[in-house]
């Protein structure tokens, strides 16, 4: 059922996953309000309230599709602002298990955007929608609640400047989009409410990132260059380039192993990269700025699905349901699959169904949670049960990568998977399972990239 606009919304926290909601949410509510503690308009850098935004993010390939449906022409402003863009599979180089995968055209797109920016042209598209207000610079104190605490009616908030005068704002629907930090589960817990339970994976993970101008050019026609850890080497990074003509460089290191920050401890991580064209390119390049890190101790699942009893007029989105391991990307691309739930969700019901809309988002969080909280256990250090599925998926996984150094076909298969286009499914269809299984004994033709940073060998091209 299509709604008619009528009411207040209010979306707590101006990132993406409430940026996104926000853009759904003008569709069906008169006005549409926007509170985050930071200040948001004007700024194109990193946010205090955004910590990991100093760090490589990925849009995967099925987030890029749902940003060009909501903003018709954000890709020409992003090229117009000088960002680029190219296949996810073809004009990006993978590193898997210390081997380069054979690069294939997909139509899977690949936007080089830093966090900041792109959030940036998000967020430009959402406050110009007549419907949208920012509240920036405002901390929220709490929840409001109708007087039988069975329905949320809006949020106690305190503006920067005010001293200690909260105030209320009504609200026909509250949603929480504050993050990991999210205080939801306490909230509900004052009005008397059950916590959700929580599913975590600990990974004890650390990025660390610099900026550099470098010297020579390691990347050829490539956008980024991306050894993925493993637990034959459990240090990774992502090195794009950037639209500004610098290079950022961001490592990553698990259970403990944090890329340092120091001149020496940063250089002897590089250098113990599956990918040596990275210390190559930087060893001599000037440095922009200093090191700096972000840690992240574990993935969270919130299991809002299982409750019994929730209020009405609140929802919870984003990583303030389920925070995902970064190292997979996925964070945005989940944002924007959960906006595209909530519209959808919205234009069925005549006002939100919390406990409806949470089932129906935990069906869309199974898939790449499998896929983050699966892949982590893949690794012997990671805390956490390993049933034989479990087991039995990193085991393929590690043979289709085998296989993919040197078919440019599975490449292409596994970035559609990867980039939550297809569902893992497909990777076990017949016919890829057997190029898999037949091509994972073979010696791979990009183990090592030419000092122009193309593949040693001439590997096959492939559509998808």
């Amino acid at each position: 059922m299509e709604n008619q606009r009528e009411g207040r919304a209010i979306v707590l926290g101006g990132g993406m996953a409430g940026l996104l909601a926000a853009r759904v949410l003008a569709e069906s509510y008169a006005r549409v309000l926007i509170v985050d503690r930071d200040r948001l308009t004007g700024v194109l850098g990193p946010r205090r309230g955004v910590p990991h935004g100093r760090h490589a993010h990925a849009l995967l390939a099925r987030g890029h599709q749902i940003l060009g449906e909501l903003f018709p022409g954000l890709d020409t402003d992003l090229a117009a602002a000088g960002v680029a863009s190219g296949d996810l599979a073809g004009d990006l180089r993978w590193y898997f298990n210390g081997r380069r995968l054979a690069p294939a055209r997909t139509g899977l797109v690949s936007v080089s955007a830093t966090r900041p920016v792109l959030e940036a042209h998000v967020r430009t598209r959402v406050s110009a929608l007549p419907q949208v207000e920012l509240l920036e610079e405002c901390a929220v104190r709490g929840l409001a609640a109708a007087p039988d605490r069975s329905r949320i009616t809006g949020v106690r908030v305190l503006r920067e400047g005010a001293g200690t005068a909260e105030e209320t704002l009504a609200a026909d629907l509250v949603v929480d989009t504050t993050g990991r930090g999210s205080r939801a589960p306490a909230w509900l817990d004052e009005l008397g409410y059950a916590r959700p339970t929580e599913d975590r994976v600990k990974v004890d993970l650390a990025y660390t990132t610099r900026h550099f101008r470098l010297k020579n050019d390691p990347y050829g026609s490539d956008l980024s260059i991306n050894p993925v850890a493993s637990p034959a080497n459990p240090r990774g990074a992502f090195f794009p380039r950037l639209e500004d003509g610098t290079s950022m460089l961001s490592l990553t290191g698990i259970l403990g192993d944090h890329p340092p920050t120091d001149d020496e401890g940063f250089m002897n991580f590089v250098k113990s990269l599956a990918a040596p064209e990275i210390h190559e390119a930087v060893r001599d390049a000037e440095p922009v700025d200093e090191a700096v890190t972000f840690h992240f101790p574990a993935s969270v699942r919130r299991r809002y699905e299982q409750l019994r009893r929730f209020p009405d007029g609140l929802l919870v989105m984003g990583d303030s349901v389920c925070s995902f391991n970064p190292v997979y990307g996925q964070g945005m691309t989940v944002a924007a699959l959960e906006a595209v739930a909530l519209r959808e969700h919205l234009r069925r019901e005549r006002r939100p169904q919390p406990q409806k809309f949470f089932q129906e988002m935990s069906a869309l969080l199974d898939a790449p949670w499998d896929i983050s909280a699966g892949g982590d256990l893949n690794f012997p250090g990671v805390e956490g049960p390993r049933p034989l599925k479990v087991r039995m998926a990193n085991a393929y996984m590690a043979r289709l990568h085998a296989a993919a150094a040197h078919d440019a076909a599975v490449t292409a298969a596994f970035f559609r998977v990867a980039g939550l286009v297809d569902p893992p499914q497909a990777l076990l269809r017949p016919g890829l399972a057997l190029r898999v299984l037949r091509g994972s004994g073979r010696r791979a033709a990009h183990a090592r990239p030419r000092r122009d940073g193309r593949a040693g060998e001439t590997g096959a091209r492939a559509s998808a």
